[in-house]
């Protein structure tokens, strides 16, 4: 598969230390839903020769720690672990070689089993109340989920203006056509997605298409953070 970054020199791995300054670098999360742990490997393949270093597998399927786990042998993809809902599912993911955790919403078991476990979690949000239970938990980024459907990017300046301390990953109807208004923001560290890594796609092991998608999506990405 041919690399498409800008960039043609091998990436560096990354730090144990680094997760969340990768995920800010890259400014795209693919949000992935995969049903065979077969595709796993050539997925993360895909996503890194379009120029990505951070994916994060749902828990939405049986296949997410095997997926995980396979995904994770890349020494220059960050794989975080997405939709946890338990503390069982923060073991299985951290087991299987997560680097982060994602949650829907705050869950304070789930948080505090990451903290026990040394992951960073980013846990979802929708209000101020809950935002204020994350800084409580001693945490400054936060998942804004489901980002369009409460309000978009108007959404999120209105809560990032109280809490200027918080950074916000949000997710959730993000696509091409309003990713710049988000990445616009400077309390948006990044945005989660999933046009890149359609489960249409995934079926598909159409990998050269999630390439030029991934590749497309970091260019776009690139140009928000610039303007």
């Amino acid at each position: 598969m041919t690399n498409v970054q800008d960039d043609e020199q091998t990436p560096e791995p990354v730090a144990a230390g680094d997760v969340t300054s990768v995920i800010g670098a890259g400014r795209i999360v693919p949000v992935v839903v995969l049903a065979d742990p077969t595709g796993a490997a050539p997925l993360a393949e895909a996503l890194a020769a379009g120029g990505l270093r951070t994916a994060e597998v749902t828990f939405r399927t049986p296949a997410a720690a095997d997926a995980i786990a396979a995904m994770a042998t890349r020494t220059d993809l960050v794989v975080g672990a997405g939709t946890v809902l338990t503390a069982e599912q923060v073991d299985r993911a951290v087991d299987a070689g997560a680097r982060f955790v994602v949650s829907p919403g705050f869950g304070p078991a789930v948080v505090r089993r990451c903290q026990q476990r040394g992951v960073p979690v980013f846990p979802g949000v929708a209000s101020a109340t809950e935002i204020q239970m994350a800084l409580d938990a001693g945490l400054d980024t936060v998942k804004f989920f489901p980002a369009e459907q409460l309000g978009g990017i108007g959404m999120v300046a209105a809560l990032a203006a109280p809490f200027r301390s918080v950074r916000f990953i949000p997710t959730g109807g993000v696509t091409t056509g309003n990713l710049a208004g988000y990445l616009a923001h400077p309390a948006v560290l990044a945005v989660g997605g999933t046009w890149m890594v359609a489960p249409r796609l995934l079926a598909a092991g159409d990998w050269a298409e999630v390439t030029r998608l991934t590749a497309a999506a970091v260019a776009a990405a690139r140009a928000a953070t610039r303007s």
